[in-house]
């Protein structure tokens, strides 16, 4: 595989899949695995969980815009040839010394404090009257709670815009079929659901067959290197995108709910609602204001370095069953996005259980 080949093929599938394609298998041990213990020549964060190294290496390079190569050398990750390397070494370190030190080891300075983005931060104000102005604090903008609908509101004219209670909860499987755009390159993807909360998405991208799946209990990812079950966080998230009664069960998931102003998307003002709920990712709710329909989700994935955002755009809603479903959705992280659209789908069908039974493992590279 050439440079080009090798760079494009992994920021695809870590826009689609979170970059656990290293995780090991979970085994039934007292304790996980570390960083320390499951890859080789972990210098600065060797007591992290080993589940929880790759997504710290997707928010450096989501907070520097750079991929994998910047830092590592091509097939053999574990090198120290690059300076780079040592350097983000040198940050990390830094930056863990800073929050431990300042901040009761709470993570408040991170790699993008400074980085915005680009491999080099800047360390001079810039001069033009057209430079971009820092994003202000969440708490400087929440606006007055006073004028802004309760959650109970919002979240009420959501489930009726879908079509209400009774025509959701008639919905027990769903079929879907489509095609998914990512990196310049468009395949066929199918998304089967079950009621209450499994889902297995199946796409075939020209490098092979993907899966990313939740039964319920557990979820997994399946790809040309293997199958991998998904780390706690993962599966929390993967959790929330399997509800098939979601807009009935909001308050149910996330129960610490907050009423924020939202934005304009796509030129409709919203209503933000911010939620927290055990065991799930925290995650902020955009709801057209007119429609009261969900236009935009973003979540929140901890790392020991920062957190790693999910943003997830719904879009062409159509009427399916007396209930309104998104034909179209946007996911986007720090290093990439794919769209899928919806052309068929089908309802109340049956769906074949096995696609819902985690297949065994592949277990992890040999430690020389």
């Amino acid at each position: 595989m050439n440079p080009d080949s090798f760079r494009r093929f992994c920021n695809l599938f870590l826009a689609l899949f979170a970059g656990t394609v290293l995780v090991a298998a979970q085994e039934s041990k007292p304790a996980p695995k570390t960083a320390e213990q499951q890859f080789k020549n972990v210098q600065v964060l060797k007591d992290i969980p080993a589940d929880q190294l790759i997504p710290t290496m997707q928010f450096i390079a989501g907070a520097l815009g750079v991929d994998c190569e910047f830092c590592h050398v091509q097939h053999a990750m574990d090198k120290d040839d690059k300076k780079e390397k040592q350097t983000a070494r040198k940050m990390m370190a830094m930056e863990l010394a800073i929050n431990k030190s300042h901040f009761n080891n709470e993570i408040e300075v991170t790699c993008y404090t400074c980085h915005r983005g680009a491999p080099h931060p800047v360390g001079i104000p810039m001069l033009s009257a057209d430079a971009a102005m820092p994003e202000m604090h969440e708490h400087s903008h929440e606006g007055d709670p006073e004028n802004l609908p309760s959650a109970d509101q919002i979240l009420a004219k959501y489930l009726a815009a879908v079509g209400g209670p009774g025509a959701l909860y008639k919905v027990k499987t769903r079929i879907q079929k489509g095609t998914i755009d990512a990196m310049g390159e468009q395949y066929p993807i199918e998304v089967y659901s079950e009621a209450p909360e499994k889902r297995i998405s199946i796409s075939h991208p020209s490098f092979g067959e993907s899966v990313t799946a939740f039964n319920g209990e557990a979820g997994w990812l399946a790809n040309v290197r293997g199958i991998h079950p998904m780390s706690g966080q993962e599966a929390a998230a993967a959790r929330v995108d399997a509800q098939l009664y979601f807009p009935a069960r909001v308050k149910e998931l996330f129960p610490d709910l907050r009423v924020q102003p939202g934005e304009s998307i796509s030129g409709h003002q919203t209503y933000l609602i911010a939620g927290k709920g055990t065991g799930l990712p925290p995650v902020k709710l955009y709801f057209d204001q007119q429609s009261g329909l969900l236009l935009r989700q973003v979540r929140y994935a901890e790392t020991p370095l920062g957190k790693n955002p999910t943003q997830i755009d719904y879009a062409d809603y159509r009427d399916a069953d007396g209930i309104k479903i998104p034909f179209q959705w946007t996911l986007t992280r720090t290093n990439g996005s794919f769209t899928i659209r919806i052309t068929s789908m089908q309802q109340n069908v049956p769906v074949d259980e096995k696609l819902f039974v985690m297949p065994p493992p592949t277990p992890p590279p040999a430690h020389p």
